[in-house]
């Protein structure tokens, strides 16, 4: 399978710019999608009770196998919330629609956990497809539908969600905790495997400290991630997310004792054993650290 010059001009900007991962990584059409995604089916992943997700094609380094579209509703129930209807990408839109009527169901409400293109660019035509709103916590994201923010309580026949502000992946992350069955769906705050990119370290690891104290509190028994497998440990995985972001900042910090005056520099040193492809994301994760640091906070 050979790359076009197209191909070659979108890498080298992908390598340049780290904003044009969205237009490149959200949907079948984009680069990764073309090139590891070809002829691959939309699946039916696992979950809850009360929970599955349609995994969208287009997987990617910064997307780990896809993006997980959540499928919600209480059991006997006619209505349901879908979390995240993915890129705009009309077979996968088609597909989550099949997967919520092979249920008996019909969409109540379309929730975003965040902006950005993987999880959000197909809302809008989502929205057309069932009637049903699109809510968010950015306004520019929603689509005749209500704002989201921090202790929001969402009914959708009979199923019940509660609203968390969990900022720091991007301004606008939200979080919706299932009480019924002690599930959390993270987005990109927490994923499957790996770790996230980071805007506003402050505020994640606030958002980090929250989670894992409510985990400890109220007995969360998994997280219902935006990328990635179910996590059963929801306390240990919050915490080791939180180790990894301490030790990271001091690296960082260590690098910067040392000379290095550029997140670029920076990252040459401190990912120095990752993938060049992903060094640009972790330039924008280095950066917040970088400003984590020179606040004081």
């Amino acid at each position: 399978m050979g790359i076009s010059l197209g191909e070659i001009k979108a890498i080298r900007k992908f390598l340049s710019e780290p904003s044009a991962a969205a237009a490149m990584l959200g949907s079948r059409g984009g680069l990764f999608g073309r090139l590891n995604a070809r002829g691959l089916p939309e699946t039916v992943i696992g979950g809850t009770e009360r929970a599955a997700a349609v995994l969208a094609v287009n997987p990617s380094p910064m997307t780990l196998t896809g993006t997980n579209t959540w499928i919600l509703a209480e059991p006997g129930a006619n209505r349901a919330v879908v979390v995240d209807p993915g890129p705009n990408d009309g077979k996968h839109l088609r597909a989550v629609l099949a997967e919520v009527r092979a249920r008996g169901l019909e969409v109540g409400q379309i929730l975003l956990t965040h902006g950005h293109h993987d999880h959000a660019a197909g809302a809008k035509k989502f929205s057309r497809m069932t009637k049903a709103p699109v809510r968010a916590l950015d306004p520019t994201h929603r689509h005749g539908g209500e704002g989201l923010a921090e202790g929001d309580v969402i009914e959708v026949g009979g199923l019940e969600l509660h609203v968390w502000g969990t900022p720091g992946h991007t301004h606008d992350s939200l979080s919706f905790w299932l009480p019924a069955e002690g599930s959390v769906l993270t987005g990109d705050t927490v994923l499957g495997y790996g770790t996230t990119i980071v805007s506003d370290l402050g505020d994640y690891l606030d958002s980090l400290q929250r989670m894992h104290d409510h985990a400890a509190e109220h007995g969360i028994d998994r997280i219902l991630p935006g990328h990635g497998p179910v996590l059963e440990d929801p306390a240990k995985t919050v915490a080791a997310y939180l180790g990894h972001r301490r030790a990271r900042l001091e690296q960082v910090r260590s690098a910067l004792e040392a000379g290095a005056t550029t997140a670029r520099e920076v990252v040459e040193t401190v990912y120095a054993d990752v993938d060049r492809k992903l060094w640009p994301a972790a330039e924008w994760s280095v950066q917040a650290q970088m400003d984590y640091l020179a606040s004081g906070r």
